[in-house]
Formats: C-alpha cells, structure tokens, sequence
C-alpha cells in the first residue's frame, strides 16, 4: 500500500499479492519472484515473467525499502538457458528479430496508404517516435515556422521538441485533425493529427495497406524505430552516437544492441573469406626455364 502504483502497473501486481502479500519483505528472495513466473504465467516467456512479475514486485519492494528501511532486493536476470528452457517447453519462441523498413519498403507503403496512414508512416521512419506518441499529436504540437513537432514523454523521457524536414512539415499540416472516438466511453477526442484515438487503432488498416501494396507486414516499431536506427547506422554509416541522440535514447549501446539489424548476407559474409590465388602452371614454368638455359 506504500507503493503508488499505476493502473496498469496494479493489474500486474494483483495475482503477485495474491500469491506472496502475506510475507515479510525480508523473506522475498530474488529467486523467489523469478519462480513465480512458471506459476502465474506458465505459457509466457521469460522476457514477460520478468516485465509482468519481477520487475513490479521488485519496484514494491525497493520503494518500501526507501520509505522504511526494509530490505532492498536485487534479482538475477533470467539467462539464456532459462529462456530457451521456457521456449522449449510452451512451444514458442521469443525475441524473434524484427524486420526494420528502409526506403523501398515506406515507399511501397505510401503509395498504397491514405495520406494520415502515409504520412503517420513517414513520421515514425524520420524521427523514430513511437507510435503512441505519434498518435498523442495534436495540431497544436507542431510549430510550422520552426518545423517542430512536440512528442509526449514516454520511457522515462521528458516531453520534448523534435526537429522535422519541411517535407515532413508540408505533409503534416495538408491533414485536416480528426476527433477519433474513445471506444470505452464512446466520446469524441480532442483532434488529432494522425486521426487515431489509440496505440493499437492503426493495426487493422497497415495490414490492409501492406497486402494491397504486397510488401510483409509490419507494426509501427519496426516500421519507425528499428526502421530509423538501421537506415541511419547500417545503411547510412552515420555514427551510432549521433544516431542515438537523434533518435532520443540516452545510451547508443542500446540502440546498437537492440535496433541496428545486419543486412549483409551470411551466404555473401562467408564469400568473403574464400580466395581464388591463380596459381602458376609449374610444367609450363619449368619448360620455359629449361628452354631459356638450351
């Protein structure tokens, strides 16, 4: 109850009380929240037993630990054999790499989408904003004589003004705002640039576009972030720093581990390592030594 806990971050918290609220703080070892998973969640993976278990229990516990004193806890990620194990056993794999976008990609995109889904696409791939924050934006977010868009904290970073092409600009400001609905309560919005009430409202209509465009699907994060980062570090050659700053990260050792997808071709990788030296003909070598000594 010390704990001030987010709608969301209650829900997850829920069965966790359930199962363990009764004990002192003291007595909640790491190992024990990394065995909750199997119980409470035993078709999920081990990236979700620590998102959806351990990381709120442990946030509960550390912020008891700042108000009262009690023990603080620190918890063991889940390795790599505890992630195969548990893929292994529901029959599923995890971290599947995603497939970022390039320029061919948007472009088939574009021509097939609405101008709103178009340009919501160009957006996300120019300046890496995640697509709730892409469909937060309302008119009163863009400052036109600056080419400015103003994106939503999110992921522990700040509101903040991002820097946008004129073309990008053109383009936002050619879309009439839009009141989506709120599905819940069934009122209109406030405007919004792109015309999408939610993170999730997009996904039925870029798989729509994709299958008439005929390109592979793909959702917003790949489309716009991994999609920004690999065009500009992989295929660009600009500097992973640089790229990260732009993109709004505070560390490029996550982008680079996360985001920067190769492109080379194993096939042509291992190429590189055969050699075809054209080797002297010795029967030819030697006729012509023996016939220049005759």
């Amino acid at each position: 109850m010390l704990y001030n806990a987010s709608p969301k971050t209650a829900k997850q918290l829920i069965p966790i009380v359930e199962e363990i609220g009764d004990m002192p703080l003291g007595a909640i070892s790491g190992a024990l929240l990394k065995g909750l998973g199997p119980k409470l969640k035993p078709k999920a993976s081990t990236d979700t037993w620590w998102r959806e278990i351990v990381t709120p229990a442990s946030a509960v516990i550390n912020n008891a630990h700042e108000l009262e004193g009690t023990p603080l806890i620190r918890v063991k990620p889940y390795d790599k054999f505890e992630r195969i194990a548990q893929d292994k056993r529901r029959g599923k794999i995890s971290r599947i790499e995603r497939k970022p976008a390039d320029k061919e990609w948007i472009e088939a995109f574009c021509r097939a989408a609405d101008p709103y889904n178009a340009a919501l696409v160009r957006f996300m791939f120019e300046t890496a904003a995640r697509i709730d924050q892409a469909v937060s934006i309302e008119p009163d977010d863009l400052r036109p004589a600056e080419n400015k868009v103003r994106v939503k904290a999110q992921k522990g970073h700040p509101e903040s003004w991002i820097t946008v092409s004129p073309q990008m600009m053109d383009e936002l400001l050619a879309l009439p705002p839009k009141r989506p609905k709120n599905r819940k309560t069934g009122r209109f919005m406030k405007p919004r640039v792109f015309g999408y009430g939610s993170s999730t409202g997009y996904n039925t209509r870029w798989k729509t576009i994709c299958k008439s465009a005929d390109i592979p699907y793909l959702s917003a994060h790949p489309a716009g972030r991994h999609g920004f980062f690999t065009e500009l570090v992989v295929r660009q050659g600009v500097d992973p720093v640089t790229a990260a700053k732009a993109g709004r990260w505070s560390d490029p050792n996550l982008p680079m581990r996360i985001y920067a997808h190769a492109e080379t071709d194993e096939a042509d990788v291992r190429a590189r390592f055969r050699t075809n030296h054209v080797q002297a003909d010795t029967v030819q070598t030697l006729k012509s030594k023996k016939s220049k000594k005759e």
